[in-house]
């Protein structure tokens, strides 16, 4: 969970200020160095992060196609963020069970964003990872 948080924040910053998430996380890996299991929270924030920025476009058609009305730029910036985070472990990291991805991503959404984001995260995601994975 910390992992996807500390990738989730680098996706949803790079989004607002409209710069590279990779770098976002390496300044904050500076920063977190002295602490204590940096590495392999980094290390998986990292895998997020960089598959988001390589299957950049393909995770958004996803999220276009299957959002039912609701354009990527109507979605909250933290919804958003969420969504592709989740998209990624679905579509390409096998290691991680599509339930997982997505309660973690509904978890967030509730944790973090509006009343009605957690609905809408489960809802999206849950179609999504019913449709056939690109690999």
């Amino acid at each position: 969970m910390k992992a996807r948080k500390r990738a989730l924040d680098a996706v949803f910053a790079a989004d607002i200020r409209k710069i590279s998430p990779l770098l976002l996380l390496d300044d904050v890996a500076v920063l977190a160095a002295d602490r204590q299991n940096q590495d392999e929270i980094f290390g998986y924030a990292r895998a997020i992060v960089q598959g988001i920025v390589d299957h950049h476009d393909e995770i958004d058609d996803l999220l276009e196609t299957y959002s039912q009305g609701w354009s990527l730029d109507r979605m909250p910036h933290l919804d958003r963020a969420i969504l592709r985070v989740a998209v990624w472990e679905i579509l390409f990291n096998p290691e991680v069970p599509d339930g997982v991805a997505v309660n973690e991503a509904v978890e967030l959404a509730k944790e973090l964003s509006t009343d009605d984001s957690g609905a809408f995260v489960n809802g999206l995601l849950s179609r999504i990872s019913s449709t056939n994975k690109p690999q």
